[in-house]
């Protein structure tokens, strides 16, 4: 059988974490991000959606 292609999403970090709350800096660690410019692409699921979304004045997606 053909295995499906997972979806993914491509994730830039664009703000500082500098002053940030501790939870919001473990979840930009999480999605593996930390400085400013980081890239990484991630498997799009509920709970790294949920990750982005709290995070999201500090990252954006980037379109394929």
């Amino acid at each position: 059988m053909a295995a499906k292609k997972k979806a993914t999403l491509t994730v830039k970090q664009t703000g500082s974490p500098i002053r940030r709350p501790k939870d919001q800096r473990a979840t930009l660690v999480g999605l593996g991000l930390g400085k400013i410019g980081r890239t990484r692409v991630l498997e799009d699921t509920p709970s790294v959606r949920g990750m982005i979304a709290k995070v999201s004045h500090m990252v954006t997606i980037v379109e394929d």
